[in-house]
């Protein structure tokens, strides 16, 4: 016999038919004010994870081989038996299930908060308050569970994640903004696109870019004043809203949203992206990756400037969005994911250094952050060093906690983390991110300079379709590539190596490092490289 918070008293409750959900234990948010009790009589719907039929191998996910959305569901996406069994059996607890996607291995059920209790619970769960991640003077009220799971006992093995309990928000984005008159200098993503040396003759036609935002939205009339200024059409940005998302301008998540819209429209005016806006939670975070990674067509590259320090998740929250940018990699789609603002700490009060989820995952392509000093017009660069500005804003990096080392990062002198050996390095790659040095962009009718690695992601997802482009095929998971040639003090053929600065505990040197990994692009270089391949 346990206890259970309803109505706000503690109520008896049999739950021995339950068993624990593992890697599903949360803390609670360390800035919560309760509000009160969630009521039996909310209606939420919750996602199931289910686990796959058979496992990606790890040649599929980091080789050339691509697969479509169809072969990965029959090979690599849920068993049939799985869904029919997790559908029954909600179904004759009373609850609806709204959605099923075997590809993704997702089950959706709907009910209200009495009804969930006999499938799935938590050891508590209440309102709350906590501050809004893409604005701290500002409380976001949501539910908040603590402790573990518990699951239906033949849900045991084939339910590998439950998300929609807790709706905190899971991530911020990794934006810096400025005053345009407080800024050193600018940059149009034009003039880094010069300045990168991105492929002559190429603009991403034919290719589709997706983009995951937890927030914002696009305000009128923004977009085409933007590129009137910048002397070129708008470009085709199609919106998808994915489950309790919306594309809602006027919150303070705007910025973010036009940074990546903004960046990807001018560097690769040909592609066509698809904005995907979710609710900021685990559940909203993972729905929108797998709809735009399972999008028709499949996208070449996403883009996911939104992130939070790897130890706030939980650890069934890593694994199924790990497995998402899995299915991913296997279909040959790029994820560019900023690598985090707040240095080696992550943000965390302590000072211990953290890296950032999702780009810690070896799955991501993680974006880490320069500051850069060029002549736009010519593109010739004077000088360009790891971003840190001194006062916590610096490029995210370091040494991840929970990911093993992946083989391509094995002879590139990654070092030892938090006593832990041989664990994925952070980042991969970088761009300019200094917002004394950052891009100009036009939010609600003004002009502004932004930064962060929130604008390095969609650089570098740019550049991925107009190499794609170029070559004529998609390339997946770039990093087994990008990394081939590289060692202790050495980066290889495409990119200009960054020497200078750090971010706290890390420090720039030769060849990778956990502050600008392998260094900054050049495109035509790269391009060259990967023809050779």
């Amino acid at each position: 016999m346990r206890t259970a918070r309803t109505g706000g008293t503690l109520e008896a409750m049999d739950n021995t038919q339950l068993v624990p959900l593992r890697g599903s234990e949360r803390s609670a948010h360390a800035h919560a004010r309760s509000t009160g009790a969630v009521s039996d009589s909310e209606r939420i719907e919750v996602t199931l994870v289910l686990r796959r039929r058979t496992e990606i191998p790890d040649e599929l996910v980091e080789g050339p081989e691509t697969i479509t959305r169809e072969e990965l569901a029959d090979r690599y996406g849920a068993d049939p038996a799985d869904i029919d069994m997790v559908k029954r059996s909600a179904e004759q607890h009373g609850l609806t299930v709204t959605e099923t996607d075997p590809a993704s291995r997702r089950v959706k059920i709907s009910g209200t908060l009495g009804q969930l209790r006999s499938v799935v619970q938590a050891d508590s769960l209440t309102m709350v308050t906590t501050p809004d991640p893409a604005d701290e003077g500002r409380m976001v009220e949501h539910r908040q569970r603590t402790g573990d799971l518990r699951i239906l006992p033949e849900w045991d093995g084939v339910v590998i994640g439950v998300t929609g309990l807790d709706n905190r928000p899971q991530a911020r984005p990794h934006i810096q903004r400025m005053k345009a008159h407080a800024a050193h200098t600018s940059y149009s993503p034009i003039d880094l696109g010069k300045i990168y040396r991105f492929p002559q003759g190429t603009d991403g036609s034919g290719h589709t870019i997706g983009v995951v935002e937890l927030g914002g939205g696009i305000p009128d009339g923004d977009l085409d004043a933007y590129f009137a200024e910048l002397g070129m059409p708008t470009p085709r940005i199609d919106v998808v809203e994915v489950g309790n998302g919306s594309n809602t301008p006027g919150d303070p998540a705007d910025g973010e949203v036009m940074l990546d819209v903004d960046v990807l429209g001018a560097l690769a005016p040909g592609a066509r992206q698809v904005v995907y806006f979710a609710e900021n939670s685990a559940q909203g975070f993972t729905d929108a990756i797998s709809t735009a990674v399972f999008a028709d067509p499949t996208p070449t590259a996403v883009s996911i400037s939104w992130g939070l320090r790897e130890d706030l998740w939980t650890a069934q929250g890593r694994t199924i969005l790990n497995a998402a940018l899995a299915d991913a990699a296997a279909m040959g789609v790029t994820v560019c994911v900023a690598a985090g603002d707040n240095g080696s700490s992550d943000g965390d009060p302590t000072g211990k250094p953290h890296t950032d989820f999702p780009a810690s995952s070896p799955r991501a392509l993680a974006c880490g952050g320069t500051r850069l000093e060029a002549d736009a017009a010519t593109g010739t660069v004077n000088s360009e060093a790891v971003w840190n500005d001194g006062n916590g804003s610096a490029s995210g990096g370091g040494v991840s906690r929970t990911f093993k080392q992946p083989s391509w990062q094995a002879n590139v002198g990654v070092p030892n983390g938090n006593g832990q050996a041989r664990r994925r390095g952070v980042p991969d790659v970088a761009g300019d991110a200094d917002p004394r040095t950052g891009y100009k962009v036009l939010i609600h009718g003004r002009d502004e300079i932004i930064g962060g690695t929130s604008a390095v992601a969609p650089l570098w997802a740019a550049l991925t379709v107009r190499l794609a482009e170029a070559l004529g095929h998609p390339l997946g998971m770039l990093q087994p590539v990008l990394y081939d040639g590289a060692a202790p003090g050495v980066s290889p053929a495409g990119f200009r190596d960054i020497v200078e600065g750090d971010i706290g505990d890390f420090a720039a040197t030769p060849g990778w490092d956990a502050c600008t990994g392998l260094g900054v692009p050049d495109g035509q270089a790269l391009l060259a490289r990967l023809s050779s391949v």
